[in-house]
């Protein structure tokens, strides 16, 4: 039976519930485990709960539950968090589950049969915050190197010769440079392996939870033994078939479970056993929050799934699409060397600079033309070269970030051909080119609709809604293969467009800090009655708009209908502009309106706002506009 593409998350901790440092490393496994897929791989994404250990019995504790009462019910809630961000995991393993003991018990078996393990008597210092052994020398005044409070442990127990092992894993560091991965971790590794490896403690006394010893019920299997053994209980080992699911060709983690336990216990414990080492380990940077990790110890952890209820309250969009703003957030951040910072204010950046402003805007413009223009089907016109050398250079870049498990610079690759996009509608013009008959306007509406199509495929690993709702926009079957992106059978000519509906509303940011709204002047001057003050004024919403659709209002010579979008939705607006310009000078272009003006009916159409122009010297309008290409929905101030 073939192998297939593994990856694994860290099986997490059931002392509290997921947050968005937790979710940031599953997220980056779905993503890899997504891209595969479409790249034509049959996967095995594994993640799980770690529900042994003092740690979570003493939470319980706390709790006032049962220990078994508590891992059920936080082990669903991992599951119900990492189903409600579209995380596609083929397997969750539960370190409580009969499957999990099974190969433990095996496990440890097999390595004291190999002469691997002995019995001796621990003497050190235990942190319970972290399950971990430190020693002496390790204490930073007098707590361990996480600033946990430590306990002086005295036992019988039994050690892995960890020691043993310390030519062998430099060995493996020098002959396999992607082992680890960003290199600043190998070098991390390979200095702490350097500085001496000691044979390390492996049973812990039974304080009525955990994988007992065999043989000796008063001893349990110490937590990192037994919770790094899961990567292979989900295989079925020992029993025939495991080799289809291991070795593991990355697995995820967060840099402070890499070098002790990952980089250096783990492969160990592997080689003793004769089993292949995983090919990749990626030890990712962390999220901040406030200047520290985020973490459920320091209360500052982001809910992810109620980030985006929030989002979408607070835009308008659609929940599923909220969540794959998070989603979008968390990856183009995605800490690789050195650490990042969650704000408040980034996230909102963020969402309305990439989202509703180049994706949208590249959307809603692209089928509004292609409305316009071509009837509303994909043009029987050649692709302009242009446009294929930016999806090929796109698709490539894509292709050689997740090569490096580098998610955020992939997400920047698919970002930078929707803005290749909005910048070719700039010049290329297609309104301009359809008022002068030029015949390659067809040329040009089927690469922008082209250039959308590849963009669905690329965004798909880390944005899935999202690229749902644009294959249905484009009236076509969600990409279902890598190797038709940016092919022109992928879309083909004579598909019938949906009109395009916006997907990402402009985010209003004072919605979610009041106390950061300018606070009206305390004194005003004195006014005449033609003056009026700042508080007034900033009732008047002014916004940038784009015109999406243009023509003459029928029985009347001045007025123009305008289908414009602003805040991230169609309106419609009637101007006295028919004078001064043509429908077709006028798709595409930005404007100024008035978002919050009261609807009025003019000549039977009822106008949604009011655009803003200068008068000229025969009383005709001068439209008002952006000396430069500017984000949808911006404010005017």
């Amino acid at each position: 039976m073939d192998k297939r593409y593994v990856i694994t998350t860290p099986i997490y901790y059931v002392n509290a519930a997921p947050h968005i440092g937790t979710a940031l490393t599953t997220l980056a496994s779905d993503v890899t485990a997504r891209y595969h897929r479409l790249r034509g791989a049959k996967t095995f994404f594994l993640t799980g709960t770690d529900e042994n250990g003092i740690k979570v019995m003493e939470a319980a504790e706390r709790a006032g539950k049962t220990t078994r009462e508590f891992v059920d019910e936080l082990s669903a809630e991992f599951r119900r968090i990492f189903d409600g961000m579209g995380i596609a995991y083929d397997d969750f393993i539960r370190t409580t589950e009969e499957r999990h003991t099974r190969t433990v018990v095996a496990f440890f078996e097999k390595l004291k049969e190999s002469g691997h393990i002995y019995l001796g008597k621990y003497e050190g210092w235990y942190d319970v915050g972290s399950e971990t052994f430190f020693k002496e020398s390790e204490l930073v005044d007098g707590k361990s190197p996480d600033g946990n409070e430590v306990r002086w442990v005295e036992e019988d127990n039994y050690f892995f010769k960890l020691s043993a092992f310390e030519k062998p894993l430099l060995d493996h560091l020098q002959w396999h440079p992607r082992f680890i991965l960003p290199e600043p971790r190998r070098n991390e590794v390979a200095a702490f392996i350097r500085s001496g490896l000691r044979d390390t403690c492996i049973t812990r006394t039974n304080h009525g939870w955990g994988v007992p010893v065999p043989g000796e019920p008063d001893k349990v299997i110490y937590v990192w033994f037994d919770a790094l053994i899961n990567y292979v209980s989900a295989t079925g080992w020992p029993e025939p078939g495991w080799e289809e699911r291991w070795p593991a060709d990355v697995q995820w983690m967060g840099k402070d479970i890499l070098t002790r336990f990952h980089a250096t216990l783990w492969p160990a414990m592997l080689m003793a056993m004769d089993l292949p080492l995983p090919h990749t380990l990626m030890g990712h940077a962390w999220m901040l929050m406030g200047g520290e990790k985020i973490s459920k110890s320091r209360g500052n952890v982001v809910p992810p799934l109620e980030l985006a209820a929030e989002l979408a309250e607070r835009s308008g969009c659609a929940y599923d699409l909220a969540v794959d703003a998070v989603r979008y957030f968390m990856a183009a951040a995605m800490p690789c060397e050195s650490d990042t910072t969650f704000t408040h204010d980034e996230f909102d950046r963020r969402y309305n600079a990439d989202l509703a402003n180049d994706l949208g805007n590249a959307l809603n413009r692209s089928l509004s033309m292609a409305h316009k223009f071509t009837g509303g089907v994909v043009p029987d016109s050649p692709v302009e070269l242009e446009a294929q050398a930016a999806i090929r250079q796109a698709k490539e870049g894509f292709e050689t970030a997740m090569e490096d498990f580098r998610v955020h610079e992939a997400a920047e690759s698919a970002l930078a051909l929707v803005r290749f996009l909005n910048k070719y509608i700039d010049r290329r013009a297609p309104w301009a080119l359809a008022k002068a008959q030029d015949p390659a306007v067809g040329s040009v509406i089927r690469s922008m609709l082209l250039c959308l199509r590849a963009v669905e495929g690329l965004i798909r690993p880390i944005l899935p809604s999202t690229a749902d709702a644009i294959a249905r926009q484009l009236g076509v079957a969600p990409t279902a293969n890598w190797k038709e992106i940016g092919t022109q059978s992928s879309l083909p000519t004579k598909t019938a467009l949906m009109i395009p509906e916006p997907m990402f509303p402009r985010l209003e940011l004072a919605t979610r800090r009041p106390e950061m709204k300018t606070p009206a002047p305390t004194e005003e001057p004195k006014t005449d009655d033609a003056q009026i003050g700042i508080d007034e004024f900033k009732k008047v919403q002014l916004r940038v708009a784009r015109i999406l659709e243009a023509e003459p209002l029928e029985g009347s010579d001045k007025l123009m209908r305008l289908q414009v979008i602003v805040d991230g939705a169609k309106r419609q607006i009637v101007a006295g502009i028919r004078k001064n310009y043509d429908p077709l000078d006028l798709i595409g272009r930005q404007i100024v309106v008035v978002a919050n003006l009261k609807p009025a009916v003019v000549r039977g159409a009822e106008s949604q706002g009011m655009l803003l122009a200068a008068v000229d010297e025969d009383g005709g309008a001068i439209l008002l506009q952006p000396d430069r290409e500017t984000p949808e929905s911006a404010v005017v101030r």
